[in-house]
């Protein structure tokens, strides 16, 4: 009986370039965007620009009781993806300097040496 040769289908792949943490700061970020509501409430901080929205219009704009307006910010919060602040007894939130280019670095693909 002859054998026949092995033949391999497929290049081999480069070594994984994220690391654990990376990839388990991406899974956190995923995770948060993962709802619906929060998308909608980076969507508003994104077109806010550099003002911060006051957590009562996410109230109105989501239709939902303020307890889970403040659930979703939380995710979103824990995530790194938005920055809480205090104004008297309201919080304001935008976007977290450098958060979405942090996931966009960590999604690139490798720069050729």
């Amino acid at each position: 009986m002859t054998s026949l040769p092995v033949i391999q289908c497929c290049a081999p792949l480069g070594a994984a370039r994220l690391s654990d943490d990376e990839a388990a700061e991406l899974e956190r970020v995923f995770k948060a965007l993962a709802d619906r509501h929060r998308v909608k409430i980076l969507n508003r901080l994104l077109s806010a620009g550099d003002e911060a929205v006051c957590v009562c219009e996410f109230e109105d704009m989501l239709e939902l009781k303020q307890s889970t307006v403040s659930y979703h910010l939380k995710q979103l919060l824990d995530a790194g993806i938005v920055e809480r602040e205090k104004r008297g007894s309201f919080a304001y939130f935008s976007v977290a300097p450098g958060a979405l280019e942090r996931v966009g670095e960590l999604l690139a693909p490798p720069v050729a040496a």
